[in-house]
């Protein structure tokens, strides 16, 4: 159950900062709502310092750790295959329209980045 503090932090936290809606490759790393490990390749909907959102098939509960993989622009690398890998937490799920569309997740970012080169 989404608890409406996760719903009041998360607007908070949209208009307080700046972000960026960027439409960015990513993978994205977990546990899903039955405890099996995943890795869902989907597109980064929206980033900021403090967190990000994107679209996911598999469930995951409020509070699970998740891991982003993310692509970074070639003109932002110097033309290097760069990715972008942060940890955060689930603070929100949007809710599903039916059983097969996929849902909106948004972390709140738990530690520094790492930037590694592709391969």
């Amino acid at each position: 159950m989404v608890k409406k503090s996760f719903i009041k932090d998360l607007n908070n936290l949209k208009k307080k900062e700046k972000g960026f809606n960027l439409p960015l490759y990513t993978l994205v790393e977990g546990t899903d709502v039955f405890g099996k490990g995943f890795n869902e390749k989907t597109t980064l909907s929206y980033i900021s310092h403090n967190g990000s959102s994107f679209w996911l098939e598999n469930s995951v509960p409020v509070g699970s750790e998740l891991k982003i993989i993310i692509d970074l622009p070639p003109n932002l690398t110097k033309e290097k295959a760069l990715k972008l890998i942060i940890k955060g937490k689930v603070v929100f799920i949007e809710a599903l329209k039916d059983q097969n569309s996929r849902h909106r997740v948004s972390i709140r970012f738990e530690n520094k980045y790492i930037i590694r080169a592709d391969g």
